[in-house]
């Protein structure tokens, strides 16, 4: 009697924490529409966009001159000279001086480091918006894992109960037959034996759920002791029109929709224009520069708007031209890191490209695979049920034994398992196909 009371009051401390969590009712489009909001990982990705946006727009405007105004304004005390007449008058005085300057500089050539930057930020941005695409179909995919196994779990622990209950009436039945005679006591232990192991089965089935909900509620961000109520998907609702085209065609139709693909293509162009900034730095730079300053002193009588506006400004315009000729091997460093990017993108890309091909073709056999196992449970199912009815019968007309019952029943069991679980795996592998095509939606 130890493992009966043991596994009744595993079954009242399952039970009694589940009553008392905060329960939060959600379909599937609701849970994937949280998890999108929720998800850490995804909304890092949409802040980092926000950043790769700025920077393109910090590279358009980079054409433009840059513009500068400074002030200043401060006291001399000490040794002042002043030039009258030819000769240069030193005397102690305090002089109070305000000073400004507009200055602007504008590129006019440098080896094409700002075409190739701004191109580059555009490929990155792209890149980005590829990227945040595919990780909202990871999170898509990853819930709907979770969301299914959780609901299997769920199903899976309906039958444990249902057997256990069936088997405890069959346990008052025995019982029955034996005070009538009809059964040895023997049928009568092995029964109670029966019920109690299905009861531990039933415990494991509640525990294994609960802990699928948790994994879910912990991919969806849930507030603590809030306990995730699924509601069912349509699982006949699956077709076989993937299957109506050959494999080539799959493969290409991925190649064309995989956002996580055309991630790597942008992003390998984007590192083709950063080789070329870094290349850039080895060439002349042109500048065209202008700048307008005035400034007031308080040795001067004059008023402050005739010294700044009439007396003491001053305008500058020109061209700087520089020429690099030793910078440290800092250009070639530059230009090593660049290319060194580029390689390990094209190395990420042909990875990519295969890892694809993989993806889709393993996804294809399981699909065809989950159709003909779903076909073979269902035929499964129907004869177990039918032969459990016909020995339940002759075992209480006395005709069969205990053992064929038993049999009878667990086979029964597991074939409405194994009919659940291949539901539930065709579905998914419905899902896994989508998502290995890039066709995965929250439908």
């Amino acid at each position: 009697m130890k493992p009966i009371l043991c596994t009744l009051f595993i079954y009242a401390a399952v039970v009694t924490r589940l009553v008392a969590q905060d329960t939060l009712l959600l379909n599937f489009n609701e849970a994937v529409q949280l998890g999108l909001k929720q998800n850490i990982t995804f909304q890092a990705l949409q802040n980092e966009q926000e950043q790769l946006r700025l920077e393109k727009i910090n590279a358009k405007l980079g054409h433009l001159p840059n513009l500068n105004i400074s002030n200043s304004a401060f006291r001399q005390i000490g040794q002042q000279f002043q030039q009258v007449e030819g000769q240069v008058i030193v005397t102690n005085e305090i002089n109070n001086i305000l000073s400004s300057r507009v200055s602007a500089q504008m590129p006019i050539y440098n080896g094409g480091r700002r075409i190739n930057r701004t191109q580059a930020s555009v490929y990155f941005e792209e890149a980005g918006k590829h990227g945040l695409v595919a990780a909202s179909q990871e999170v898509i995919f990853t819930i709907s894992q979770q969301y299914l196994q959780a609901l299997l779990d769920g199903e899976l622990y309906q039958i444990s109960l249902e057997n256990l209950k069936n088997q405890q009436m069959l346990l008052r039945q025995i019982d029955g037959f034996v005070e009538t005679g009809l059964r040895t006591q023997a049928d009568l232990y092995n029964q109670q034996a029966e019920v109690a192991r299905l009861e531990s089965v039933a415990v494991q089935a509640k525990i294994q759920w609960e802990s699928s909900l948790w994994i879910l509620a912990e991919t969806l961000q849930l507030e603590e002791e809030t306990f995730p109520v699924l509601s069912p998907v349509p699982l006949n609702d699956t077709t076989e029109n993937y299957l109506r085209l050959p494999f080539h065609d799959l493969y290409q139709e991925a190649l064309l929709q995989r956002r996580d693909l055309k991630q790597q293509q942008v992003l390998e162009q984007a590192n083709r224009k950063m080789l070329a900034v870094s290349k850039s730095a080895r060439f002349p730079q042109l500048n065209l520069f202008m700048e307008y300053s005035s400034f007031y002193t308080s040795l001067d009588e004059r008023m402050l708007r005739e010294q700044f506006m009439r007396v003491y400004p001053q305008r500058n315009i020109g061209f700087s031209f520089n020429i690099p000729l030793f910078n440290n091997f800092d250009q070639v460093a530059n230009i090593g890191r660049s290319r060194v990017n580029l390689q390990n993108q094209q190395l990420e890309l042909g990875a990519l490209e295969r890892r694809i091909f993989q993806e889709v073709k393993l996804a294809y056999e399981n699909y065809s695979g989950a159709i003909k196992r779903e076909e073979a449970t269902d035929v499964q199912l129907q004869a177990a049920t039918l032969a459990q009815e016909a020995i339940s019968e002759r075992f209480r007309l006395g005709v069969s034994n205990f053992v064929d019952l038993a049999q009878a029943n667990q086979q029964l069991v597991t074939a409405q398992s194994d009919n659940a679980q291949a539901k539930y795996s065709l579905f998914f592998q419905q899902i896994m196909l989508a998502y290995v095509l890039g066709d995965i939606q929250i439908e």
